[in-house]
């Protein structure tokens, strides 16, 4: 199935086609391959790149937003590029698409786009950020105007988090200042580290292109933990910060507008993820911290007797098998282990399929 759909998309790519002209990479293909690609899979080649960053009216029913996409690779493509073009970090692309080269994924490779999530188990109540899929989501009650809402909009962003000596704390917080253009101070022991490794650092950095914190900060109530932007924004979605959240500038600007002071942040590690939608049951699997210990085996069960329960079907047979793969796999991609297709293979191969243009997408208002 993946080689039916490679081919698909490489002609596709190949031949620039429009909607007018669906049938005839159909007819290109050899008989064996043409009986694997689905009329959907042709029609959905003309979908546009769903809108991921905002997601308007999320009930508290709703357990599992945004959608899986994929595409066919350009030769100038890297994960780097595709990662900030999409609302994704460089890792949780990397995981979705494990046997792509990063850096020279080939023309027509298709790439799958990790763009449907599951919402972790935390208050829906301003920031929550799971540090191993390394992604943020701010539950807003009101809109752009200010206005109260029924309910809440969810902003959905990657983020860098601490690396392994330096984890990002887990636990509720809240925001205590916002500012713009900060000045950054690193603090004794950083300075020391940099020190150590032949690159000191000088006491204080102003505000500038060499100031690692972007051009927005959020000061947090746990003392020296920050969210704020990056100079480097290829170290979005990787361990790399000592312990503070980096976002990419245009996301930092967008959320440093929307929230308020005192706004709770709750920081979690939940590696294993369950949720449900319409009547599929999905089961999200990241590669867990360096420091944690957990058996996921174990941790998917625990995750999946909890959805089950959630949803009044605890006599229900999730695929047992599926599910073991993608704990072996790890590759963070929603994937339905009841009510869905059999294999991840044919869960893949029903991916929206979208445009890559080489044009970078503008900001974002989320469609579903």
């Amino acid at each position: 199935m993946r080689r039916a759909v490679r081919q698909l998309l490489g002609l596709l790519a190949l031949g620039g086609l429009c909607a007018c002209s669906m049938l005839s990479p159909l007819g290109s293909l050899d008989g064996a391959v043409r009986d694997q690609v689905s009329t959907a899979q042709i029609i959905a080649v003309t979908h546009a790149p769903l809108q991921t960053r905002r997601f308007p009216d999320v009930a508290a029913s709703v357990e599992v937003l945004g959608d899986l996409q994929v595409l066919s690779a350009r030769h100038e493509n890297t994960f780097s590029d595709l990662a900030q073009r999409h609302n994704l970090g460089y890792q949780e692309l990397r995981a979705a698409n494990p046997a792509v080269d990063p850096w020279l994924p080939g023309e027509g490779t298709p790439v799958y786009l990790p763009t449907l999530r599951i919402i972790p188990d935390a208050p829906r109540d301003g920031i929550v950020i799971n540090l191993p899929s390394m992604r943020l989501l701010y539950f807003s009650g009101v809109d752009d105007a200010g206005t109260r809402q029924a309910l809440p909009t969810v902003a959905s962003h990657p983020v860098g988090i601490g690396r392994e000596g330096w984890a990002t704390p887990t636990g509720a917080m809240h925001v205590t200042q916002k500012t713009r253009n900060p000045t950054w101070y690193p603090p004794a022991s950083v300075r020391a580290e940099h020190a150590a490794a032949g690159d000191p650092l000088p006491a204080a950095v102003p505000p500038g292109p060499d100031n690692p914190l972007g051009l927005f900060r959020l000061r947090l109530s746990r003392p020296n933990y920050l969210l704020h932007g990056t100079n480097k924004p290829a170290g979005v979605g990787m361990r790399v910060s000592h312990g503070c959240i980096r976002l990419y500038p245009e996301d930092i600007e967008a959320l440093f507008e929307q929230v308020p002071v005192d706004t709770p942040v709750y920081i979690v590690d939940q590696p294993v993820l369950a949720g449900w939608r319409d009547d599929r049951l999905y089961l999200e699997v990241h590669q867990p911290l360096a420091e944690d210990a957990r058996d996921l085996a174990r941790e998917a069960e625990r995750v999946i007797a909890a959805a089950l329960q959630r949803g009044d079907a605890t006599d229900a047979q999730p695929d047992a098998a599926l599910i073991a793969q993608l704990v072996r796999e790890r590759r963070g991609l929603p994937v339905p282990i009841l009510g869905g297709p059999k294999s991840l293979d044919a869960y893949l191969a029903a991916a929206r399929v979208i445009g890559n243009s080489p044009a970078p997408l503008a900001r974002e208002t989320a469609s579903r």
